[in-house]
């Protein structure tokens, strides 16, 4: 009986963990996303729209040779596919779903036809405008996924929050746990994906967009797979 009552537990334990590691992944994907658009597209962040919302005010008012067009094209693709990928999510059951996985499939399908546009017109202005959108719109869709699955300071996409919980836990009860955890995983893990994605800007910006296309079709698949094997129960952590 003790065995039956404790396996709930250690199924929920696995889907946990299973979704704050996939979530992780997701977060360095977001990293080499960004440092792809802050660099290849002229300053415009694909995944955090903090950063997007303040350029695009300065560009508002009259600051020189900031992208607004390119701003605004980034921040209402965003937007919409939140929107949508929320819409088509529903309010069902958090965790990984058959949904959930079409969502972030469609997501890593985005960023895929992003390099391949890179690729094919590495100098062309409207190519990079809809480069931006489908990398943005593929952003809002992997943030409401994420919202969804709901890894508690693990957006995938921003930070501010998860450093802000972080730095008052740390002062407020200083130790090795409060220092050292998924709250410092997500900011290391989104540096690290920037610091990747800044080096292969220097050989080929469509390198940028096929690296993060590549590891959110292994989110997907891994997620999935592991979510059908272990039930796919409801685990936010």
């Amino acid at each position: 009986m003790a065995t039956s009552e404790r396996a709930p537990d250690v199924d929920a334990d696995r889907a946990a963990t299973r979704n704050l590691t996939l979530m992780l992944v997701l977060t360095f994907a977001t990293g080499v996303v960004d440092a792809g658009g802050f660099l290849g597209f002229d300053t415009v962040f694909l995944g955090n729209m903090t950063g997007n919302v303040l350029i695009l005010g300065m560009g508002a008012a009259g600051a020189d040779g900031l992208p607004v067009l390119a701003l605004s094209l980034a921040l209402v693709a965003f937007i919409v596919g939140a929107g949508i990928a929320s819409l088509f999510l529903g309010s069902g059951r958090r965790g990984w779903s058959p949904r959930l996985t079409a969502v972030l499939a469609v997501s890593a399908s985005l960023v895929a036809g992003t390099s391949v546009l890179v690729w094919l017109q590495p100098a062309e202005h409207m190519a990079a405008m809809f480069a931006i959108v489908m990398t943005a719109s593929a952003m809002g869709m992997q943030a409401a996924a994420a919202r969804n699955i709901g890894v508690a300071d693990v957006t995938t996409v921003v930070v501010t929050s998860t450093i802000t919980a972080w730095a008052i836990d740390m002062f407020a009860r200083p130790s090795r746990a409060t220092i050292l955890n998924r709250r410092l995983a997500a900011i290391v893990t989104i540096l690290v994906g920037a610091l990747v994605g800044a080096l292969l800007v220097k050989v080929a910006l469509w390198s940028v967009f096929a690296l993060a296309a590549i590891v959110s079709a292994v989110v997907v698949v891994c997620g999935h797979v592991l979510a059908a094997a272990g039930g796919g129960s409801e685990a936010p952590v």
